[in-house]
C-alpha cells in the first residue's frame, strides 16, 4: 500500500482547510444534519455533524419582509454577491430561496439571479467545511463492489422487459477488488432468493462504491423492478435506505446524455460505460461502448474470455447454464479492471474538490473549478463575482501548410501552452481580487513537476502507478484553467483575458514557425500547441532532433517551453486536425473525425486504415488489389454483422422526432424508425444498431433498415450493391489523397 503524502498535501486551496481523513461517504440525513463514513484501520464508522446551509445574496435589502430564521454577514471585497446567509436548515434556506425567486422575479439558476444558490446539500457542506473525500487514503484502499446481471426474455419478444413476469433475472454476478468473486445464478435460486441474497451481499460487503456497466440503464432499473414485483425491499444503503432515482442528464462533449441518476445512501454509484465515454473524449480510441467491445481495446479482456451474444442469453439459460455463468463473471471481472484503470483520476480529484466522487465523475472541469474558488472565497470572507453572460473567444492558431504523405516527420510540442501563457505574462482573470487563480495555477504546475519526479524515482510498480495518477490528475486540473477562464458559467471567468491568451498563443506558434523554417525545416501542420514538421536530414536522428528542440526553446520567451514529442516514419496529412501518423516502431495512430468517423460502418473504418498503412509504407500500389478483395468479402457475405452496422445514437426522444415529422421540421431516419417499431423505451443518449436490406445500391435506408440483432448469419440478408458502393466511394475519394504530399496555401503571416 502506498502511504499517501502527495506533492502539495496541506495547501488549503487545493485540498481544502481541513485535512480530515478517510471520508468515504457524506450524506444528509432525512432530519437535516450530515452523516460522515470514514474508514479507519479497515472499518467504517459513521458520526454526525451539523450542516449550515448558505447561500449568496447580492442586496440584503430583498430580505425584507422575509420571517425565516436567517443569518446575515456582509463579505469583503466588491463584488456582486456581497451578502452570506446562513441558515438553521435546508428547509428555512429553501424557503427563503423561493422567497427571493418571488420578489425578483428571477429564478436561481439564472445568470442575473441576485441570489447564488447552490442546490447540493453535500457540496455546501464540503465548501464550508473544506473537506473532501478519501484524504490519505490510496485507489486501493477504496472498497469498490462491481455487479452486473444477466436477464431472461421471451422468445415471443426481442428484449428483455423488467415489466414482464417471464423476463426474469438469471444472474447476478458480483466481485471486487479483494478477489472476492459470486455469482447467484437462476438455475440454483428463485429470482426472489437472488435478489435478497443480493442485498445481504452488498450489505456484508459494505462496498464505499458500486460499480457496474450501464448500471444507471439497465442493472439498477432492472433489479428495483424485479425487486418490486417480488416485494424484496432492495436496502442497499449503509442504512438500509433503497435506491432513490431522478431523472438526470449529461453532457459529454457534443452529446446529450439522459440517464436516471440512481444514489444509494453512503455509498457512491459509477458507470463504467459513463467513464469510457470520458476516456473517448480525450483519446478517440474506442470504436463502441459497450462492455465487451471496451474491455478488448483496453486490453483487459482475459485470452479464456467467454463470449455470448447478447439475444443469445435465454438460449444459453435453457441449454448450457454454466456456460451462461462462466459468461456472467467474466463480464463483472471486466468491469473490475476498466474501472482500475479508468477511477484512479476521479478518486484522486475527489481528494482535491469539494463533490462527491460519483458528482465528480459527472461533473465538468469548469464547475469543479469554480467550486475551488468558491470554498476560498467562502473562508477568507470574500464576495463571489456574478456570472458575465457567454462572448465569443478567438480560438488557438491552427493551419495546415502540406496535405498527401509526408516521410519522417517530427512533433513539437508545447508544454501547457495556454496556462504557461498565463504564467509567463501574468494573464489572471481581474475580478480575482484574492488572486486565487495565480496561485493555484502556480502551484499545481509545481505540485506536477514534484509528482512527476516521484514517478521518475518510484521503485515499486504501486507508488510508481499512484504518482502517474497523481501527475495526470494536475495535468487534467491545470489544462483546464483556460477553459475555465472563457466558460460563461465560471464566477471568475474573464473574456478580455481569455482572448488575450489565445492572441499570445498564435504570437508564439507563428514564432515557432518562422524560426523552424529557418533551420530548413518544412511545416506540415499546427494543431493549437504543436507543430508536426520536416527536419533537415541533420536534425531527423533522435540527438538532432533534441538539439533542434534545445535551440527552438532558447529562441522563446521564458517560461514557454518546447518539448519533443514525437518522430514518426511517415504522416498522411489530410485536412486541418485530420491525420495519420506511422511511428518508429510501426504502429498506426489515426486522429480526427475526417478520418475515423463513428458515421461510417466498421468495415468501411478499417478499409481506410489498411490504406492509409499501405501509403504509410510506401505500397499504395497495392490498394487495387486490396479494393477488389474486400468487395468480394461483402459478396461473398464473409462480413460479420459487427463490421456493417451503423451505431447511432438518439439526440432527441422518439417522440419529439415524431413531433418533428409530423410538422416537416426533418426527414425521416432509419435510427428512430427503428426505435418506434422495437418496442423499448429509447430516450435521448441510447445508441441503436442497424443494417440495410435490399438488391439495389440506390435504396432508402429508411424503408431497408433492420436492427442487428436481426441478422442471422445463416440467412444473410445484408444489401451487398449497397455496402459495395459505400466502400468504392471512399476508395475513389482517398486514394487521390494518398499521394506524396504537396503544398497548401501559406497563411502562417496573415
Amino acid at each position: 500500500m502506498v502511504t499517501v503524502s502527495p506533492p502539495g498535501w496541506g495547501n488549503p486551496l487545493l485540498y481544502g482547510h481541513d485535512l480530515t481523513p478517510g471520508i468515504v461517504a457524506v450524506e444528509m440525513t432525512p432530519a437535516g444534519s450530515i452523516s460522515l463514513y470514514i474508514r479507519r484501520e479497515g472499518k467504517v464508522t459513521r458520526t454526525e455533524e451539523p450542516l449550515e446551509p448558505f447561500m449568496f445574496l447580492s442586496d440584503d435589502s430583498l430580505l425584507k419582509g422575509f420571517e425565516g430564521e436567517v443569518e446575515r454577514k456582509t463579505l469583503a471585497g466588491n463584488a456582486f454577491y456581497r451578502e452570506l446567509l446562513t441558515f438553521p436548515c435546508w428547509k428555512d434556506l429553501e424557503q427563503c430561496r423561493k422567497y427571493i425567486q418571488t420578489n425578483a422575479g428571477i429564478t436561481a439558476g439564472h445568470p442575473d439571479s441576485p441570489q447564488l444558490f447552490l442546490n447540493d446539500p453535500v457540496q455546501q457542506y464540503l465548501i464550508k467545511s473544506g473537506k473532501t473525500s478519501f484524504k490519505e487514503m490510496d485507489f486501493s484502499r477504496l472498497k469498490r463492489l462491481q455487479v452486473d446481471i444477466e436477464t431472461y426474455c421471451a422468445p415471443e419478444f426481442e428484449f428483455p422487459n423488467a415489466g414482464r413476469k417471464s423476463d426474469r433475472i438469471t444472474a447476478i454476478a458480483l466481485c471486487d477488488e479483494s478477489g472476492f468473486e459470486r455469482v447467484l445464478f437462476g438455475k440454483e435460486m428463485t429470482e426472489e432468493e437472488m435478489l435478497r441474497e443480493f442485498v445481504r451481499l452488498v450489505r456484508d460487503l459494505d462496498p464505499d462504491v458500486i460499480e457496474g456497466h450501464n448500471l444507471f440503464k439497465f442493472d439498477l432499473p432492472y433489479l428495483c423492478t424485479r425487486a418490486r414485483m417480488h416485494k424484496v425491499h432492495l436496502e442497499l444503503g449503509r442504512e438500509g435506505q433503497e435506491p432513490t432515482v431522478r431523472n438526470s442528464r449529461l453532457m459529454i462533449a457534443e452529446r446529450t446524455i439522459d440517464y436516471p441518476r440512481y444514489g444509494i445512501y453512503g455509498r457512491h454509484v459509477v458507470d463504467t460505460w459513463i467513464l469510457a465515454q470520458y476516456y473517448d473524449i480525450a483519446t478517440r480510441e474506442l470504436e463502441s461502448f459497450g462492455l465487451k467491445d471496451v474491455a478488448v481495446q483496453l486490453g483487459v479482456a482475459g485470452p479464456q474470455r467467454v463470449y455470448v451474444e447478447g439475444d443469445r442469453t435465454s438460449w444459453y439459460f435453457d441449454h448450457e447454464p454454466e456456460t451462461l455463468l462462466k459468461y456472467a463473471l467474466d463480464d463483472v471481472r471486466e468491469v473490475r479492471d476498466i474501472s482500475a484503470l479508468l477511477s484512479p483520476s476521479y478518486f484522486l480529484q475527489a481528494q482535491i474538490f469539494p463533490y462527491s466522487f460519483q458528482n465528480v465523475v459527472v461533473r465538468g472541469n469548469a464547475a469543479k473549478i469554480d467550486a475551488l474558488f468558491l470554498r476560498e472565497y467562502l473562508r477568507q470572507g470574500y464576495s463571489i463575482p456574478k456570472l458575465k453572460g457567454g462572448t465569443e473567444v478567438a480560438g488557438g492558431y491552427t493551419d495546415i501548410f502540406w496535405t498527401g504523405v509526408v516521410k519522417n516527420v517530427l512533433h513539437c510540442d508545447v508544454q501547457s501552452l495556454y496556462p504557461s501563457i498565463m504564467l509567463a505574462y501574468g494573464i489572471f482573470p481581474e475580478c480575482d481580487e484574492l488572486q486565487i487563480f495565480s496561485k493555484l495555477l502556480k502551484d499545481l504546475v509545481r505540485f506536477r513537476l514534484e509528482a512527476k519526479e516521484q514517478e521518475r524515482l518510484a521503485k515499486e510498480t504501486g507508488p510508481r502507478s499512484y504518482y502517474h495518477a497523481l501527475q495526470t490528475t494536475f495535468k487534467i486540473v491545470i489544462n483546464s484553467f483556460y477553459g475555465y477562464l472563457g466558460h460563461a458559467f465560471s464566477h471568475f471567468a474573464d473574456f478580455v483575458q481569455a482572448a488575450a491568451v489565445t492572441e499570445k498563443g498564435r504570437v508564439i506558434l507563428r514564432t515557432m514557425i518562422g524560426w523552424l523554417r529557418e533551420q530548413e525545416c518544412e511545416i506540415v501542420e499546427i494543431d493549437t500547441d504543436g507543430i508536426y514538421f520536416v527536419p533537415p536530414a541533420a536534425a531527423w536522428d533522435e540527438s538532432g532532433a533534441e538539439r533542434l528542440i534545445a535551440d527552438l526553446n532558447a529562441a522563446l520567451p521564458e517560461g514557454i517551453v518546447v518539448e519533443l514529442d514525437g518522430r514518426y516514419a511517415a504522416m498522411f496529412s489530410y485536412t486541418m486536425k485530420n491525420y495519420a501518423l506511422l511511428d518508429l516502431s510501426g504502429r498506426l495512430t489515426i486522429k480526427g473525425s475526417g478520418l475515423r468517423s463513428r458515421g461510417i460502418e466498421k468495415y468501411q473504418r478499417d478499409f481506410l486504415r489498411e490504406l492509409i498503412l499501405l501509403a504509410l509504407r510506401g505500397e499504395l500500389s497495392r490498394a487495387p488489389g486490396l479494393l477488389e478483395q474486400r468487395l468480394r468479402d461483402i459478396a461473398e457475405h464473409k462480413l460479420p454483422i459487427k463490421e456493417i452496422m451503423k451505431t447511432e445514437t438518439l439526440q432527441d426522444s422518439v417522440e419529439t422526432y415524431q413531433g418533428k415529422i409530423k410538422e416537416g421540421k426533418r426527414n425521416r431516419s432509419a435510427l428512430y424508425e427503428l426505435a418506434q417499431v422495437s418496442g423499448r423505451p429509447y430516450q435521448a443518449g441510447d445508441q441503436v444498431s442497424y443494417y440495410v436490406t435490399g438488391d439495389s445500391a440506390k435504396v432508402t435506408a429508411y424503408n431497408n433498415a433492420k436492427l442487428a440483432a436481426d441478422w442471422s448469419p445463416q440467412h444473410p440478408d445484408e444489401n451487398v450493391a449497397y455496402y459495395q458502393k459505400k466502400l468504392r466511394e471512399l476508395y475513389e475519394k482517398f486514394v487521390p489523397a494518398l499521394n506524396p504530399a504537396g503544398p497548401q496555401e501559406d497563411k502562417s503571416s496573415s
